[in-house]
This record gives structure tokens, C-alpha cells and sequence, in this order.
């Protein structure tokens, strides 16, 4: 019995999602094997053999693997299963956009369930996971030879990049599948951490009023702490902030050690996206807002007033 997780990676390091993957990889039993697919990628495969509790790193590389294309990965992944000595009950990918591209595909072509968003690891086949925006939580139990399972990567710890000593092995790519091509990326600059990442977050909604009251109001307390930047949907949909930073069921999912909503009222799908933060902060002047009802400090005042007194005091 062993575990694979599917690595999300640039070629030349291992993405955080990865590490939270491999906790829950090692819950489900057996050894835990990650597969590097890419192209130059043995800065990533050599990292990801540092990860405690991986026991082997399986390397493809090639161009067609490069830029994560979800055919060409997939085939890889289905190469590798469908070797008779493979022994793979579980494959895991982190339920991140990357992830969510080949997992269906992967497991449509193995004719098995997925189980999506998995937050906790009961039991080898039994797994939770949140239904209806967070406010409750379902029980899957599967009983599928090779369970396909999408990682939410919040509700498991990080694993340590380091201290691990797996060995790497070298495997034979797949042919590029020809169905698909990389044509380019515009990807944002960003000095901030990344948003999935940062330990600190600080999120604006609606009530900021315009795209400049939330560069002027947010941006300097971001800057004291050291923190990422977030707005509800509201606030995306209404121009104030880039698609990008939306937190929430239909942006991403965060859970940082601070999360500090100001102007947020607290709709449902927002709070699924945020409600596993460690410490949150709410700065509203509507004493119902339901953001208050997750919130550990709540503050009800104006956040033209209070947010610039936060920073002056810090």
C-alpha cells in the first residue's frame, strides 16, 4: 500500500499547497511517494525529497511536463498507476486550481469518485469534507480500489520542507499528449506574500467605497504588518480590488494565523472562504454584521477612523 501525491511545483521549487498534501498523505497509511512532473524540474524533485515523511520521489521531466499542462500530467500520473507493481491506493493533489484541473480528469479516466476539499482523514477509505459553503460537514467513505482525493490544503498542517532524506528516481515521461499547448502567462507582480501563503491577511469589503479608499485605508496597515492583502467578492465585483485577492467559496481559501476584515459584512460565502483563520479581526460600524458571529475581537466602529489610528498605534 502506498500513497502518491502529486506535486505542485515552478520546476525549481515546491509550493506550500505540496507540504499540507503530504500530511494528509500520511494519514491515509503506507508509504508516501510524490511525483515531480516537469521540465529542467531536479531543483523541485531534490527539494521535495527533503519533505519529512516522504519515503520516494518519482521524476519526470520533460518539455511537454513543463508548464503543468492537466492532459499531459494526468497521463503521467495514469502511467505511473497503471503499472501492475505500482501498489497505489491513493493519489492527492492539493485542492488548489492547479490540482482541481487534472484530479477529474485522472479520476474520470480511472472510472473512480473523487472525493473533493478533503479536510480531515478519518480512516484509509473515510474522509471529510465541507459541504453547503462550510456549514456542514459530510462523512465519505469510498470504496474505490485507488481513491482520488483533492487536499484542502487548510485543514492540514504544513509538513517540514525539511529534514527528509527520500530517494529520487528517475522515470520515463510520457509522449505530450498533442491535445493541448502553453502559448504564454501574465502573471501579477506582487511584492506582498502570496495570498494562500501569508500568515497575515488584511481584507476589505463593500463599505470601502472606492478603489482608492482601499489602496489609502488598507495599504499602510498591510505594510505595518507585513500582510497580504484580501477583499470580499463584493468588493472584486465592484472594481475596488483585483480577482485575484478575493477570499471567499468562490476565491480562495485562506487560513492564516490573522485574518483582519475591514468593511466586510460577512456574507456566507465569504466566511467559508476565511472561518479557519487562526485569529480574526473584524472592524465594522453595523453591530449585526455577521462577520462578528466568527470573529475572536470584534471592534464596531467607522474604518476611515479606526483602521488609521490602528496604524498610527502600531
Amino acid at each position: 500500500m502506498a500513497v502518491l501525491v502529486i506535486a505542485e511545483h515552478d520546476n525549481a521549487s515546491i509550493k506550500g499547497a505540496t507540504l499540507n498534501t503530504v500530511t494528509a498523505a500520511t494519514q491515509c497509511g503506507g508509504d508516501v511517494h510524490v511525483l515531480v512532473a516537469g521540465h529542467n524540474a531536479g531543483a523541485a524533485a531534490a527539494a521535495a525529497a527533503q519533505i519529512a515523511g516522504v519515503a520516494k520521489v518519482l521524476h519526470a521531466d520533460d518539455a511537454g511536463l513543463g508548464h503543468g499542462l492537466a492532459e499531459n500530467i494526468a497521463a503521467q500520473v495514469l502511467a505511473i498507476v497503471g503499472q501492475s507493481a505500482s501498489g497505489y491506493t491513493h493519489l492527492l493533489f492539493p485542492a488548489t486550481a492547479a490540482g482541481k484541473n487534472v484530479s477529474p480528469r485522472v479520476a474520470a479516466l480511472l472510472d473512480v469518485g473523487q472525493i473533493s476539499d478533503a479536510t480531515k482523514v478519518v480512516s484509509a477509505d473515510t474522509f471529510e469534507r465541507p459541504i453547503y459553503a462550510g456549514n456542514a460537514i459530510a462523512t465519505v467513505q469510498s470504496a474505490d480500489a485507488i481513491k482520488v482525493i483533492t487536499v484542502r490544503t487548510t485543514g492540514f498542517d504544513a509538513a517540514a520542507a525539511s529534514g527528509g532524506s527520500a530517494a529520487v528516481e528517475s522515470i520515463a515521461a510520457v509522449a505530450d499528449s498533442g491535445s493541448s499547448a502553453f502559448l504564454g502567462s501574465e502573471i501579477a507582480k506582487n511584492d506582498r506574500p502570496e495570498l494562500t501563503a501569508a500568515k497575515i491577511i488584511v481584507s476589505g469589503g463593500r463599505a470601502m467605497g472606492s478603489s482608492e479608499k482601499f489602496n489609502e485605508v488598507l495599504t499602510p496597515l498591510a505594510d505595518k504588518l507585513g500582510a497580504a492583502l484580501g477583499a470580499s467578492r463584493a468588493a472584486v465585483d465592484a472594481g475596488y480590488a483585483p480577482n485575484d485577492w478575493q477570499v471567499g467559496q468562490t476565491g480562495k481559501i485562506v487560513a492564516p494565523t490573522l485574518y483582519v476584515a475591514c468593511g466586510i459584512s460577512g456574507a456566507i460565502q465569504h466566511l467559508a472562504g476565511m472561518k479557519d483563520s487562526k485569529v480574526i479581526v473584524a472592524i465594522n460600524k453595523d453591530p449585526e454584521a455577521p462577520i462578528f458571529s466568527v470573529a475572536d475581537y470584534g471592534l464596531e466602529a467607522d474604518l476611515f477612523v479606526a483602521v488609521p489610528e490602528l496604524v498610527s498605534s502600531l
